[in-house]
């Protein structure tokens, strides 16, 4: 295992000063700062005290790095996950993400003592991915998956975007707006794939203007909707690539005074607990529920951590459509 002392002498500075930068970082010259931390990061050096726990010492305790709160389909999963671990003995750090702040929570779990470690943040070029691997913590991801198809719960989302976008266009939608978040991310990657091959199916061409990739909040959703209001003409049905942008983009066309599905179709994907409230009876592709998604993840995580398993875990899981009441024939 790497020392705070191989870190000093690949770096060429003292311990004391590998123990600075740790610690007070902000009280390091820039350059040595730098010099210090390209050695950290070459290394895959944990500081020694908690490497040693984690190795040596279970913690009762698993790290989960869940999407952010606006997105119904992480709260219903991470309820899920924390009510399974509590009642098989674990305590859940909760650490919620919005792809910014990845590299910070990932130091800050790997300095932490942890048994294991399920995460929805991952990139599908996501360099911590090497980082967990070598750390030796137990970890599944769950919702995305790294590029290596390694270690992952998921939906099968290429087919999720085919079943929606086909079912659109069997209800004579040509004219689709498709909405969705960056494609670095496997689920949406996956979801936009499947949307093309639909189309194809069909042969209708891939219209450009009709893409929107956003990062998904509030503001970048509402950006989009003003920018298909300003259209002459107009699209008759959304496809949005999560259940969480298709009910904030109903409420933003309802709020404008459009009628849903009559003046416009919307079809998601997750099939969250919210979209089967009478109240939004929102038409979407997915599994029979996100819980048992995010059930099932910790499920794989917690027989790694008790049997030390350290074979791949590679569950993608089979999508179907639940028609209701947000897209009409056309």
């Amino acid at each position: 295992m790497v020392s705070s002392k191989d870190v000093a002498k690949y770096a060429g500075v003292s311990q004391t000063t590998v123990s600075r930068v740790l610690n007070t970082p902000h009280l390091v010259k820039e350059p040595t700062l730098k010099k210090v931390m390209a050695a950290i990061d070459e290394l895959n050096y944990i500081p020694d005290g908690n490497a040693r726990s984690l190795v040596q010492k279970k913690t009762d305790t698993i790290a989960l790095i869940s999407g952010p709160l606006y997105n119904p389909f992480f709260v219903d999963t991470t309820t899920s996950i924390v009510n399974y671990a509590n009642e098989h003995g674990f305590k859940i750090n909760v650490h919620f993400s919005n792809d910014e702040n990845l590299s910070e929570l990932y130091n800050s779990i790997f300095e932490n003592k942890v048994d294991g470690i399920i995460l929805s943040s991952i990139l599908l070029e996501d360099p911590a991915f090497d980082k967990l691997e070598k750390s030796g913590i137990p970890f599944i991801t769950y919702n995305r998956k790294h590029k290596s198809n390694k270690n992952f719960v998921e939906m099968d989302n290429e087919q999720a975007g085919f079943l929606a976008a086909d079912y659109l266009l069997s209800l004579n939608h040509e004219n689709i707006c498709w909405i969705g978040g960056p494609l670095e991310i496997s689920t949406f990657k996956g979801r936009y794939d499947g949307f093309l091959k639909a189309l194809q199916k069909h042969k209708v061409p891939v219209d450009p203007e009709q893409i929107f990739i956003t990062d998904t909040s509030k503001e970048a959703l509402h950006q989009t909707f003003l920018k298909l209001e300003q259209r002459s003409e107009k699209p008759t049905a959304v496809f949005a690539a999560t259940d969480a942008i298709a009910i904030q983009m109903m409420d933003f066309y309802i709020s404008a005074g459009y009628r849903v599905p009559e003046d416009i179709s919307i079809i998601g994907i997750d099939n969250v607990e919210i979209s089967q409230h009478a109240s939004i009876n929102l038409t979407t592709v997915g599994i029979s529920s996100p819980i048992g998604l995010g059930q099932l993840a910790i499920e794989k995580l917690i027989k790694m951590i008790q049997q030390e398993n350290k074979s791949c875990i590679q569950i993608t899981k089979a999508v179907r459509l639940f028609e209701r009441k947000t897209t009409i024939k056309k």
